[in-house]
C-alpha cells in the first residue's frame, strides 16, 4: 500500500470516518490558523494569567472536537458538582446591578469613599458585575448572612484596605436589618478615621461585625536599647499584634496584609525588624513579610478551632497610579471603565505568592485557610477609585486615592466572594 492510498484510508485521528483529501487540507488550515492565534496571545499575556487562556482555549477546541468519555466517568458525574473558582473570570455591564444594594448615604461608609457626594460625576463604575468563568456567583442575600451568623461574630484584620473591605459589609448587611438604629458600635466610639478596633453590633440578631487596623498584623514597638538613632521603631516579625488574643473565638476572620510592607514607607519611617530580641538592619522587607506570615500561621495552627472559625486571607488589592507614584502626581480619575486589555495587567505581586505559599502550608485535614484571591478581578477596575474625588476638606493640592475604593463599589463583590465561599461550606446552616 503506497503512503497516498493509506492517506485515504486510514481514519483521521479526532474523527471515526475516512476523509476526502480535500477536507483534510481545510482541517488542517483551521488548526494551524487558530493554534496561531492561540500562540500568539498565549506569548503576549502575562505569565501569571496565561492559565486563564489556556482554560478558555481547551473550552474552544473541546467544543470543536468533544472527547469520546463514556457518560459513566467519575470526571463527569453530575453528582460530583464541579469546584468553581470564584476569582477568575470578567467584567460585564449590568443595568440591574447592584441589587437591592446599598447607596453612599450608609451611615458606616467612611467619608472619602463617599465618591458621587465628594463631585465624581459618573455612576457607571457601580453598574460592573463579575462574572466568574464558568459559573455562577450566588446573589448576595443579607437577611440569609444575618441568620446564619446569628449570636456569631465576623472579624476584619489589616489595613485601611481591609476597613474598606468591613465598611462595605456593614452597609451591605443593613438590607436584611429593618431598623437601622440597632446597629451600633457597642463601646461608644465614632467610627470615622479612628485607630485600634471597631465593633458595630446588629442587635436584632446578636451579630457583632468587627475591625482591627493592624496593617502589619505583627507588633511595632520601640526598638531595642542602644539601637542606632535612625532607628524610631522596630517591627517584631516573630510576635503577632496584642489584638489577636480578641480575635480568638470568632466564627469569621478576613485578614488582609501587605500594603505596607514596602521598603520605601517602612525604612523612610525609620523602621527596621526585629526578631528574637535582636535588630536586623540588614533583613530584606520581603523575607520579613515571610517570617511575619509564619508567626501568624503559627498563631492559627495554636489559638483557633478549626470547627469553629472559617478564616480567609485576602490577596493584595492592586493600586492603579498613573503617569507617577502616590506622592509624585500619580492619578487616575481619568478612567471611567474597567480595563478591557489584559496584557496591560501587572505582574502578580510578590506577597500574593508568599501569602498563597504559607496557606497551603495549612492545607490539612485540621486547617483550612481560604486564599481569598481578589487581584485578578481587581486589577481590572483601575475606574473604581476615589481619585480626587476625596473627602471635604481635602486640599486642592492634595495626592488622588488610587488605592482605596469607592463605596458602593469593588470591595462589594469581595464580599460576595466570601459569602459564596460561605455557603459553599455550609456556614451555621
Amino acid at each position: 500500500m503506497d503512503l497516498q492510498t493509506e492517506f485515504h484510508q486510514r481514519p483521521f485521528l479526532f474523527l471515526s470516518f475516512p476523509i476526502s483529501k480535500p477536507l483534510c487540507f481545510a482541517l488542517s488550515f483551521l488548526i494551524l490558523s487558530v493554534s496561531s492565534v492561540f500562540i500568539f496571545n498565549f506569548s503576549t499575556t502575562p505569565s501569571n494569567y496565561q492559565y486563564y487562556d489556556l482554560s478558555r482555549f481547551h473550552h474552544f477546541f473541546s467544543q470543536i472536537f468533544p472527547q469520546n468519555i463514556p457518560a459513566s466517568s467519575p470526571s463527569l458525574s453530575p453528582s460530583l458538582p464541579r469546584p468553581c473558582d470564584y476569582s477568575y473570570g470578567k467584567w460585564v455591564w449590568d443595568e440591574n446591578y447592584p441589587f437591592h444594594s446599598y447607596t453612599e448615604n450608609c451611615p458606616f461608609v467612611d467619608p472619602g469613599f463617599r465618591c458621587t457626594q465628594n463631585g465624581r460625576k459618573d455612576e457607571g463604575y457601580r453598574k460592573w458585575r463579575w462574572q466568574p468563568e464558568g459559573c455562577n456567583l450566588p446573589r448576595f442575600n443579607a437577611s440569609e448572612l444575618l441568620e446564619r451568623s446569628r449570636n456569631r461574630r465576623i472579624v476584619f484584620v489589616g489595613d485601611s484596605i481591609g476597613r474598606n473591605q468591613w465598611e462595605s459589609l456593614l452597609c451591605m448587611l443593613t438590607q436584611g436589618v429593618s431598623n437601622i438604629s440597632t446597629i451600633y458600635e457597642e463601646n461608644g466610639k465614632p467610627i470615622n478615621k479612628h485607630k485600634g478596633f471597631l465593633t458595630m453590633r446588629f442587635q436584632e440578631y446578636n451579630l457583632t461585625v468587627e475591625y482591627y487596623r493592624v496593617p502589619y498584623l505583627v507588633v511595632i514597638g520601640r526598638p531595642p536599647p542602644n539601637s542606632s538613632t535612625q532607628v524610631n521603631a522596630s517591627i517584631r516579625v516573630d510576635e503577632l499584634h496584642w489584638y489577636s488574643k480578641r480575635w480568638v473565638g470568632a466564627d469569621v476572620l478576613v485578614f488582609n496584609d501587605g500594603h505596607w510592607w514596602n521598603k520605601y514607607k517602612i525604612f523612610k519611617m525609620g523602621y527596621y525588624f526585629q526578631e528574637g530580641g535582636r535588630l536586623n538592619m540588614s533583613m530584606d522587607v520581603m523575607e520579613a513579610f515571610r517570617r511575619s506570615l509564619q508567626t501568624w500561621k503559627r498563631w492559627v495552627e495554636e489559638e483557633l478551632d478549626p470547627n469553629r472559625t472559617r478564616v480567609f486571607f485576602r490577596s493584595y488589592s492592586p493600586v492603579h497610579y498613573r503617569g507617577g507614584t502616590w506622592s509624585e502626581g500619580g492619578h487616575c480619575n481619568t478612567d471611567k471603565e474597567p480595563e478591557r486589555d489584559y496584557t496591560k495587567l501587572e505582574d502578580e505581586p510578590e506577597n500574593n505568592i508568599f501569602i498563597s505559599n504559607v496557606i497551603k502550608q495549612m492545607d490539612t485535614v485540621k486547617h483550612k485557610i481560604q486564599f481569598l484571591n481578589i487581584t485578578y478581578l481587581t486589577e481590572f477596575r483601575k475606574d473604581g477609585h476615589p481619585s480626587k474625588n476625596r473627602e471635604p476638606g481635602t486640599p486642592d493640592d492634595a495626592p488622588q486615592d488610587c488605592s482605596h475604593w469607592c463605596l458602593p463599589g469593588v470591595p462589594d463583590t469581595w464580599n460576595e466572594l466570601v459569602y459564596a465561599h460561605l455557603l459553599s461550606n455550609g456556614f451555621r446552616k
